[in-house]
């Protein structure tokens, strides 16, 4: 992966990381009772987050990948029973409507950093002839 794709990304997770901290800490610490599910589901999108930032950083491309994995098979999951059982979503989550409050980037970045990853990851495997 080239070092402007990587800090991009870093960059990127850093500050969606810092973003649902801040949103989760704030829903966890001062409402919790009124949705647990949704404020849970936020502070732990702001772990992974703030984890694929750090895996990007220290070069622990498969925890990125995973991670990244992982973060679209929750956006997918979450935004979909947002829609099918919106009940179980009183507040919204920084994935609900699939990222919608956050510019769909938390649907967008996990299938651009998983198509970054891999790429690089394909360049750097030894050929098996």
């Amino acid at each position: 992966m080239s070092p402007i794709g990587r800090l991009l990304l870093m960059v990127a997770y850093a500050v969606l990381g810092l973003a649902a901290t801040g949103r989760s800490v704030v829903q966890i610490s001062t409402k919790l009772a009124e949705a647990p599910v949704p404020y849970l589901v936020s502070g732990a999108s702001a772990a992974l987050y703030v984890l694929i930032a750090v895996a990007l950083w220290r070069g622990w491309r498969a925890v990125a990948i995973w991670g990244t994995g992982i973060e679209l098979a929750g956006v997918l999951v979450v935004g979909t029973l947002g829609y099918v059982v919106p009940e179980w979503w009183p507040d919204e989550t920084v994935w609900t409507g699939y990222g919608s409050a956050y510019g769909w980037v938390p649907l967008v970045l996990p299938v651009v950093a998983l198509v970054v990853l891999l790429r690089a990851r394909r360049r750097t495997e030894p050929a098996t002839d």
